[in-house]
């Protein structure tokens, strides 16, 4: 981004100097710097948003809000709540919708996602979001049915964000479900990190083609048949696909008898593969993070890492299919079961920093 900012400058520069003076009139002037200056101002806001730390704009979010509204969105980081999590639709969800935000409060509520998850993400979760109306004209329901709602994703704070404290927030809805935890205004959790999309390619109207998942769809089937026969025989663990992901909305994630394929089986461009479709989950949140994550996985050992796949073996096929990759500290999940094969799950759970971890809940309760 300075690079941009140094660009315009430099291109100012150039045009204010080499175009002959009688010819550079007051307006020229005034409608070049106006533009230069826009250009700087923009660069110049996202690189600041780019330096924040959570705690700063979870405060900047929590200030944007009436006292009421605070008092729906705020939780102790002990509840209980921090534990209940879903990405279906339901009604019963806690904290504060989009439903019931400004457009100025909408702003500060994702300039706090903007924080957490790096731009690939962000743009994820809109989106899904957006897909709320695709689902809703597909299944040609009416105006005052709310069953398929963009605005009710709820935003929900747990605990006092502050640099020197414990506290996290969630973000969820339909298809989206973020828990973030942190300790001296830094993230140590980002997980269950849940996105799905439903439609996954969108069959008509204007989004018609849109595949919010192509690229962790396409590189599970790029590994998949990178595979020789033998390979294959220990990645592929059943023919049919499992009806959902299975570590489901539960507050551990567990899968008790590991299965696939080990990385260390897999020849070089195979373990590339792997490895990219690893970091293609991780890469979800801001690189800070996503570098601790990667760090913790290299540690507990990438060797040990399982690609494991199940059900269809085409991409286009109306059976569904399935991959996961398991670690020692990771599982990542893929489904594409539903609605003939046209509806993607998608699953982060860090084994040891999960809602942030049981040592964070400690510390914080030794604190209080």
């Amino acid at each position: 981004m300075l690079n941009t900012v140094l660009h315009s400058v430099l291109s100012f520069q150039h045009y204010a100097f080499s175009v002959p003076l009688k010819k550079v009139t007051l307006a020229y002037f005034n409608v070049t710097m106006k533009k230069f200056l826009f250009i700087l101002l923009t660069a110049h806001t996202s690189v600041c948003l780019c330096q924040q730390k959570p705690a700063n704009m979870a405060n900047r979010f929590l200030h944007s809000l009436t006292t009421l509204q605070q008092k729906k969105i705020q939780y102790a980081f002990t509840d209980n709540e921090r534990f209940d999590w879903h990405f279906i639709p339901r009604n019963d969800r806690k904290g504060i919708p989009l439903a019931e935000l400004s457009e100025q409060q909408k702003k500060a509520a994702f300039d706090l996602l903007s924080v957490c998850l790096s731009e690939q993400g962000v743009r994820k979760v809109k989106d899904i979001i957006q897909l709320e109306s695709v689902l809703k004209q597909l299944e040609k329901r009416g105006e005052d049915d709310h069953f398929r709602d963009g605005s009710k994703y709820y935003f929900t704070l747990f605990g006092t964000p502050a640099p020197d404290s414990i506290w996290g927030w969630r973000l969820e809805g339909h298809h989206v479900s973020f828990t973030f935890s942190a300790e001296n205004n830094r993230l140590v959790s980002g997980t269950p990190g849940f996105m799905g999309a439903n439609p996954a390619i969108v069959p008509d109207g204007p989004y018609k083609g849109k595949e919010t998942f192509k690229e962790e769809t396409d590189g599970g089937f790029a590994l998949l048949h990178a595979l020789d026969k033998d390979q294959l025989n220990k990645a592929v663990i059943n023919v049919k696909a499992p009806s959902d992901i299975i570590t489901s909305a539960s507050r551990k994630a567990m899968i008790d008898h590991s299965q696939g394929i080990y990385y260390s089986e897999l020849n070089k461009d195979q373990q590339n593969m792997l490895w990219q479709l690893v970091e293609l989950y991780v890469h979800r949140y801001t690189k800070l993070f996503a570098d601790d994550l990667i760090k913790e996985l290299r540690t507990a050992g990438i060797d040990k890492l399982q690609f494991a796949w199940a059900g269809a073996q085409q991409k286009g096929s109306t059976e569904g299919y399935y991959y996961r990759i398991q670690g020692p500290a990771v599982i990542i999940e893929y489904d594409n079961t539903q609605n003939n094969a046209n509806h993607v799950h998608t699953v982060l759970r860090d084994l040891q920093h999960d809602f942030g971890g049981d040592e964070l809940e400690a510390h914080y309760r030794a604190d209080h």
